[in-house]
């Protein structure tokens, strides 16, 4: 019996009772590729902010490590719009393996660089630039792949998001370590093979016509026959964002929350965190909100909310407590039950922000649809970054950090306050698992 049989068989069932024995199974070739893909990359990715805030920081201090991320989170916001489009043309795997191969060269160079001595700042700079554009070619991808290799994107998000937290329960401690053993070159060298691999991962995964048109030549070329032009693609992209109010409302909270939250965390909880405890204080504080994200990805493999956003918004308060007890400067035991807390919060609410977005969604246009989220939601995080060390010129760390605890509450609140958020429903599988709901979730 041939896979889509299987499923077409199963589906049925799972639609009606969702339980555990109706499912139909996740671990096929295609998704285990897939999954060692990401786990492997994640890890590398989990060790770079550490390793970008210990290295950078002594050479550069808090304003050349902001600005080292805000450039990447830059050029990734610049540049993830046309990483859409390109998915859907061309295929979201040849993105994101050509997008692995461009940072394999990216983290090799600044490897090397590091072991010849402190690098230039215009080196880390020209390096986090090409690292940016090349995963805003990547990540639109990545909703888009998920619905392909799984037949129930939930547990496939939830297990990937258990990955992720493994990633950073691993990476940030063997970052803190490395550095303070051997240098930065090697976080970087091994940042540079994981990339190697997650490509070597994603070139072996062999996508079915019928799942994903675009990711054959001959589709390809009839793509390209349609005269279909970039402003086209991208504004049949935008309409699709913004004819979904849950989604563009959403999104507008993620700003705020990026330039008062996510961006300044890393540039000033390091400062604060390795001042008072050290270098390898921080890489076991960060490493801990992998442990969160662990039992967040947990949690949203058992629970399948009917309102997955409402849900989400409510375990999100519980980031609160993450920027809090830096501010206050905890002692090392709260620091590390605090980041917890707030890697289980946010771990939880990604995976159901990630679901809606692929179930309410249609497949032709999500990838898309996912770079102009995308786009949105980091757009704020760079300029957060950017602006971490000229606001310690008028404020400091502690305080900033205060700031960025009220604004995760008074986001939580926002996104209770929107009914399109409030109330959107966990939608049904489709058959085979696609994403694919006609017109906005919302009624639109």
């Amino acid at each position: 019996m041939t896979t889509t049989q299987t499923q077409k068989q199963a589906q049925p069932q799972t639609a009606q009772t969702d339980s555990p024995t109706t499912r139909p199974p996740l671990w096929d070739r295609r998704f285990t590729l897939y999954f060692t893909s990401r786990a492997v990359s994640l890890v590398g990715d989990a060790m770079m902010p550490v390793a970008t805030a210990l290295a950078v920081g002594p050479l550069y201090g808090i304003s050349g490590v902001g600005f080292v991320l805000g450039i990447w989170t830059g050029t990734f916001v610049l540049l993830v719009l046309f990483g859409g489009v390109f998915a859907d043309r061309l295929g979201a795997r040849r993105m994101m393996v050509g997008a692995d191969l461009v940072r394999v060269a990216t983290q090799g160079v600044l490897a090397a660089a590091f072991f010849a001595g402190p690098p230039p700042f215009w080196l880390l700079v020209t390096m986090a630039a090409l690292a940016g554009a090349a995963v805003a070619m990547f990540l639109p991808g990545v909703n888009g792949m998920v619905p392909l290799v799984a037949r129930e994107p939930q547990r496939a998000n939830a297990t990937l998001k258990v990955a992720d937290a493994l990633a950073h329960l691993i990476g940030p401690a063997l970052a803190g370590l490395l550095i303070a053993l051997t240098g930065a070159g090697t976080v970087y060298a091994i940042d540079a093979g994981t990339f190697l691999l997650s490509a070597l991962c994603l070139a072996l995964i062999r996508l079915a016509p019928s799942d994903v048109p675009a990711d054959t030549p001959a589709a390809a070329d009839s793509v390209a026959h349609t005269g279909s032009s970039l402003r086209r693609d991208l504004r049949q992209g935008w309409q699709e964002f913004r004819a979904r109010t849950w989604m563009w409302a959403v999104i507008l909270i993620w700003v705020g929350y990026g330039v008062l939250l996510f961006g300044p965390l890393v540039p000033l909880s390091s400062a604060l965190i390795g001042a008072r405890l050290g270098p390898n204080a921080y890489g076991l504080v960060v490493s801990f909100l992998g442990v969160g994200t662990v039992f967040g990805g947990l949690l949203a493999l058992r629970l399948r909310p009917a309102r997955p956003l409402a849900a989400g918004a409510v375990a999100m308060v519980l980031f609160t407590v993450l920027p809090l007890c830096v501010a206050l400067g905890a002692g090392l035991p709260v620091l590390l039950a605090g980041h917890v807390l707030g890697g289980g919060a946010l771990a939880f609410w990604s995976v159901m922000w990630a679901t809606s977005v692929q179930t309410h969604t249609p497949t032709a246009v999500l990838n898309r649809v996912s770079a102009y989220e995308l786009a949105g939601s980091v757009s704020g995080i760079a300029l957060g970054q950017i602006l971490a060390g000229p606001a310690t010129t008028l404020a400091s760390p502690g305080r900033l950090l205060l700031v960025s605890a009220g604004a995760c509450l008074a986001g939580c609140v926002a996104l209770f306050a929107i009914p399109a958020i409030r109330t959107l429903r966990r939608a049904a599988p489709m058959d085979g698992g696609k994403s694919g709901t006609p017109g906005g979730p919302d009624g639109e």
